[in-house]
């Protein structure tokens, strides 16, 4: 391909109008004079850290010469990798999407570049370049669709990661998509795999997949743990799992346990609760052990209480109360569950409402992990909304200024079997329980 203006010639022509010499602009741009001499001779390739250099000592915006440093490091002499991977960095860094595609399906004719692409897009995904990360990954994922290759794996679980989203009809096509895939992934990313994909689902309320999905957990996790303390090894490649590995079979546990409360069976729920308490069989004495045992402590002792509630046993409420109002992290929970069993049984819980009025509006939660997941955080805080004004339109006791309008949500989906589409009109209201004592 012949392209009649590279990047000398422009230099060239910026020396030429502001009457500089080659040795006065290498010293504005910071370049040796000679290696300046020889690019603008065409005897050397203009490097990356020379291009950056280069376009500051003119003035000119950053990106500037990015199309046309495409076209040199790809048609006008032969592709080197010290060349590209810096470039496609700074590309990432731009956010010139336009450039890193050009390179990326260039090179991925030839499969010696397909690691190092994907290596490139791995520091991306660390560095939460995401738009960059995806595109190189759909790529690459591309270029190896037919190797069935733990690198395709990878690449599609990546992509998973990065399109997780609020849409929750995307987000249940990444998972379908991503679930084939979990199989082909080493044991550090399976098991994270496995985690993401349980959550997910638990978001849409696929509560058989979460079953399913937190079986595996628990197989895979059991038979690692048990593996690594009889060879002492950490794992196959030396990659350190991001949660220990007694620690997603505890959460596997609690996982099953939530599934079969959001299916109404708090018998078997019940039953699972001993099963992330027991920390018999856990070796590690660390102070991280410590602080992961404690919190499953603190979530089966809760969720006892909760499960026992959930049940219809309002002699438990009182007692729930007093546990989880010492544990902050606990009351959203606990408020959420008190407020569905109320307008389950018909319980005036007023009293809980305005001793927790201020944990009402919507805010992170966190726990030993970290920030809860953020999904399932979000669906059960839509849900709680529509409990709580349940609760006080069922009961009437509300004035006219005491309740606002939020939205309105359509849902709609096609039964198949009878070729009709169901629609579900959900309404959220705010309302105000300031007053509440004054009211009714």
């Amino acid at each position: 391909m012949e392209h009649t203006v590279k990047i000398r010639d422009e230099i060239a022509a910026y020396l030429f109008r502001h009457n500089l010499s080659i040795n006065q602009f290498a010293i504005i741009s910071g370049i040796h004079s000679g290696t300046l001499s020889r690019v603008m001779k065409g005897q050397q390739a203009l490097a990356m850290n020379h291009l950056i250099r280069v376009t500051r000592g003119m003035g000119l915006p950053e990106d500037y010469f990015y199309s046309k440093y495409v076209d040199e490091c790809l048609y006008d002499s032969a592709p080197t990798w010290r060349r590209l991977r810096p470039f496609l960095l700074q590309c990432a860094a731009l956010s010139r999407l336009d450039c890193i595609e050009r390179i990326v399906q260039n090179l991925l004719d030839n499969l010696l570049y397909v690691p190092l692409l994907f290596e490139v897009a791995e520091e991306l995904f660390e560095q939460k370049s995401w738009q960059a990360a995806a595109l190189i990954y759909e790529n690459v994922g591309a270029s190896e669709k037919y190797q069935h290759s733990e690198r395709l794996a990878l690449c599609q679980y990546r992509l998973f990661l990065i399109g997780l989203s609020d849409d929750q009809h995307k987000n249940l096509i990444a998972a379908t998509l991503c679930e084939g895939y979990v199989g082909r992934l080493d044991e550090v990313n399976q098991l994270d795999a496995l985690h993401q994909l349980a959550n997910t689902y638990f978001s849409l309320h696929e509560w058989q997949k979460v079953m399913e999905l937190a079986d595996e957990m628990v197989r895979i996790a059991s038979h690692l743990y048990e593996l690594h303390r009889e060879s002492g090894r950490t794992t196959n490649n030396g990659q350190v799992h991001k949660r220990p590995l007694y620690a997603y079979i505890l959460y596997a546990q609690l996982l099953r346990a939530s599934a079969f409360e959001a299916c109404g069976d708090y018998r078997s729920a019940l039953e699972i609760v001993p099963l992330y308490m027991n920390y018999s069989w856990i070796r590690e004495d660390t102070e991280e052990a410590r602080r992961i045992i404690a919190q499953y402590q603190e979530w089966g002792t809760a969720n006892t209480y909760l499960y026992r509630l959930l049940d219809g046993q309002i002699e438990v409420l009182d007692e729930y109360v007093e546990y989880i109002s010492t544990r902050e992290n606990e009351i959203f929970t606990a408020l959420f569950k008190i407020i569905e069993s109320a307008n389950r049984y018909k319980w005036n819980v007023d009293y809980i409402l305005q001793r927790f009025a201020g944990y009402i509006p919507y805010r992170k939660i966190y726990s030993v992990f970290g920030e809860h997941n953020k999904l399932i955080h979000n669906e059960n805080y839509a849900q709680f909304r529509r409990e709580l004004a349940t609760y006080y339109l069922a009961r009437r006791r509300y004035k006219g200024d005491d309740v606002t309008m939020q939205g309105v949500d359509l849902s709609a989906k096609i039964d198949c079997e009878r070729n009709v589409i169901r629609g579900t009109l959900s309404v959220d209201f705010e309302i105000s329980i300031s007053d509440i004592t004054k009211l009714g």
